[in-house]
């Protein structure tokens, strides 16, 4: 790889902090909140040079746990319930919210300043979100369905400012509903109504398909989100996990489709902050995957290179995160060049 990933980092963090600071001008407590991340970033960011001058070892500054294998919804085509991690089973050997304190640390002692929870539902387990608000030095997007944005846990994201809820949308009612159930877009924008009136940072996500692809990137879809106080649109990729539904997984020319949009959206007024994944990986010479840009926490402890990419040989909870980012498989992805094999765009680790 002839990228220099830890600069490619630091300059895609810098631009990621001053787009947030330029969309919270209006949101007092949440700006002061982001400038002081701004330093925090800047000493994990020098932490992470330091281990990798020390050692070799690339420390990524993303990591995303899935802090439960539970959720009260059953959406259409989910990839945690096709790979087996969201299966409404038994606690058994779940991390605890101590266990998942412990992650949180060590990620920032190794200089990590991003974290996105994730599930399952992770409103699921307040206990770690309790622990994750604990760590001011790092931001915690919380991916959500925004069911249970009531009550403590409104009042959990309204105290702890590194805590920002990202609601997953689909589109309209007709299409959020068709995937995740009746009346769930009516409950959508009722707890963005909550959010908006606490002046709480939240955003959006929303998987693109070959059906949602033209309406989710229109001229009406961002300006609702706009109104109703949204600052962030995580567009993510629909990746066919089911075995299923291949024919909502997005061509290669609607995946340049896609990337011309998001960037006429970044484009506009500044109200909004626009993010694609996998987005174009052309740009960082393959997948940030295993280690390259961040690594998956399941809900057991496995360390597993992505989401979509159900496969770990350690656990963090026995060996710890720095092990786990050293570990044989990721040392394989990496070395042999893996993530940067030639695919038809899209997520080149699942497509190999």
């Amino acid at each position: 790889m002839s990228i220099d990933l830890e600069q490619y980092h630091a300059r895609g963090i810098k631009n990621l902090i001053k787009s947030a600071v330029k969309v919270t001008l209006k949101a007092p407590r949440q700006g002061a909140f982001l400038a002081a991340f701004s330093l925090a970033c800047a000493r994990a960011e020098k932490r992470r040079a330091d281990n990798y001058a020390l050692s070799g070892l690339h420390i990524p500054p993303f990591l995303i746990a899935s802090v439960t294998n539970s959720c009260n919804l059953h959406c259409a085509g989910c990839y945690a319930r096709a790979n087996k991690a969201c299966d409404d089973g038994a606690a058994g050997d779940l991390l605890t919210a101590a266990d998942w304190d412990s992650v949180f640390a060590q990620a920032e002692e190794l200089g990590i300043c991003f974290i996105l929870l994730a599930g399952g539902e992770p409103l699921l387990r307040p206990d770690v979100l309790k622990a994750a608000a604990a760590h001011k030095n790092i931001l915690f997007p919380v991916f959500t369905n925004g069911t249970l944005l009531t009550g403590g846990i409104l009042e959990l994201f309204d105290s702890s400012r590194c805590l920002i809820p990202i609601l997953s949308i689909e589109g309209d009612a007709a299409r959020t509903d068709t995937r995740r159930g009746a009346g769930i877009y009516d409950r959508l924008k009722a707890a963005m109504s909550a959010l908006s009136s606490r002046g709480i940072l939240f955003g959006a996500s929303v998987t693109v398909t070959k059906e949602n692809l033209s309406y989710v990137t229109g001229s009406d879809f961002t300006p609702m989100l706009a109104g109703a106080g949204c600052r962030l649109v995580f567009y993510i990729e629909y990746v066919p996990a089911d075995g299923k539904s291949q024919e909502l997984a997005l061509t290669e020319a609607e995946r340049m489709l896609l990337a011309s949009r998001v960037d006429m959206l970044r484009s506009g007024d500044g109200e909004m902050m626009y993010l694609s994944f996998p987005g174009d990986e052309a740009r960082s010479e393959g997948c940030l995957a295993a280690g390259r840009g961040f690594i998956h926490i399941n809900p057991h402890g496995g360390a597993e290179p992505c989401p979509f990419s159900p496969f770990s040989d350690t656990n963090v909870k026995d060996a710890g995160l720095r092990a786990a980012l050293d570990s044989p498989l990721f040392k394989k992805l990496t070395t042999e060049d893996i993530l940067s094999r030639a695919h038809d765009g899209g997520c080149v680790l699942f497509s190999n």
